[in-house]
């Protein structure tokens, strides 16, 4: 099956000159979306993780069915100040500017494998700010998916752990 199939794409969205690829589609079929499931079962099982990581919002959407598939937890990596209790945050840089990430103080134990899930792989830079996160809070983490990568932008590069995507698009 080719999962690009069923991805639709959305000119002009969130702003002129932005080609936006939207997985609802994925979601919505349901053949589509269980082999989407079982391509990142095969990726992600010989990383031997104890846990799943998803990142806001759309990386919940791959993360935890993945979690809930392969007999695991999962974690949120979320925006600051999304998460109740206390938090551990990660500021990295942006383009312009800085964005702060956290995940909750007790999700993760030292030494816990952990393999970090999102929908899309752009720069690269918030998975590596969460690969960062995770790695200070004391977990190993394994590897990265994501469903879509957009290889034109090299984020691969800015990544430090084996990474797989199950679609590429070059421009």
């Amino acid at each position: 099956m080719n999962l690009k199939d069923h991805i639709r794409t959305i000119p002009d969205f969130p702003k002129p000159g932005i080609l936006f690829y939207d997985v609802s589609t994925l979601l919505a079929h349901p053949g589509a979306w269980q082999e989407t499931m079982n391509r990142l079962a095969e990726a992600v099982t010989p990383h031997k993780p104890d846990i799943l990581a998803g990142i806001e919002s759309r990386g919940f959407l791959v993360a935890a069915p993945l979690a809930l598939k392969l007999g695991l937890g999962f974690i949120m990596v979320r925006k600051q100040g999304k998460l109740p209790g206390a938090t551990l945050p990660y500021t990295y840089d942006l383009e312009y500017g800085t964005d702060t990430i956290e995940i909750q103080a007790d999700a993760v134990e030292p030494g816990q494998k952990i393999v970090l899930l999102d929908d899309l792989l752009a720069t690269g830079g918030t998975m590596n700010a969460a690969a960062q996160l995770l790695r200070q809070a004391g977990a190993e983490v394994m590897a990265c998916a994501c469903l879509i990568e957009l290889a034109f932008l090299n984020g691969r590069a800015r990544l430090d752990i084996p990474t797989t995507t199950l679609v590429s698009y070059d421009q």
